[in-house]
């Protein structure tokens, strides 16, 4: 889809459309070429800011989980213990808390909470997943002693959606830019990754060439010589 935000290098108008609006934590979603996706997490107008690859992305509407939650819930966030162990990955999760989380004593926040964001660590990139918290006895208190007694579990969680995947690029220490803080020493571009598809298949049909050529020479050295009684019975 076409982006909404007619700007290519400069973000900084972001940080004038958070102002206006009071908001002081933004997610702004960037297309690139029409497949690649970027999210761009910042607390406005000061910083920090995080950039990030989208992939992997499923939404609602194409899984069509058995979960719901009601509209407008607070989430419960569960992150990895990865998240408390190295520095950008501590100021990731605070980030996260204060965007998807709901401050406390919010006027439009809801009264019930049915659901979980996780935040999940592994390969250097962020797994999110949305569960609704399910009630197994749904109030019924003989239903919850038998359980207890059963030793089974009161509630689980169901997928609700939708599902992507974060790779992080860089954390910024301004609001959509400034100096770099933490740069992935892992991260490969998109364009990089399509253009390293693009020599391998080019090296497989490079190779393939070679076998043709080699094959006709061989052909064309090992000819048998026509024996004088070639043309007896024709």
């Amino acid at each position: 889809k076409e982006v909404k935000l007619d700007t290519k290098d400069d973000l900084k108008s972001v940080n004038e459309i958070a102002e206006i609006k009071s908001c002081n934590s933004t997610l702004f979603f960037e297309s690139r070429k029409r497949q690649d996706l970027y999210m761009w997490a910042s607390k406005t107008p000061h910083g920090p800011s995080a950039k990030f690859l989208v992939s992997n992305v499923h939404t609602m509407d194409e899984l069509r989980m058995t979960g719901n939650c009601m509209l407008g819930s607070r989430p419960l966030l569960s992150f990895d213990t990865v998240f408390s162990s190295q520095p950008h990955l501590k100021l990731l999760k605070a980030m996260f808390i204060d965007i998807f989380g709901t401050p406390r004593g919010h006027p439009k926040s809801k009264p019930f909470i049915d659901r979980v964001m996780s935040f999940g660590m592994l390969d250097g990139r962020i797994w999110v997943r949305n569960y609704q918290i399910m009630d197994a006895v749904d109030g019924d208190k003989k239903a919850e002693k038998v359980a207890a007694h059963a030793g089974k579990e009161l509630t689980n969680l169901v997928e609700i959606g939708p599902r992507f995947v974060l790779t992080p690029i860089r954390i910024f220490n301004g609001s959509f830019g400034g100096p770099t803080l933490y740069a992935n020493p892992k991260y490969t571009s998109p364009n990089a990754t399509r253009q390293a598809a693009k020599t391998q298949y080019g090296e497989k049909y490079s190779k393939r060439r070679q076998a043709n050529d080699f094959r006709k020479e061989k052909e064309e050295i090992n000819v048998v010589p026509l024996s004088d009684l070639h043309d007896t019975f024709s």
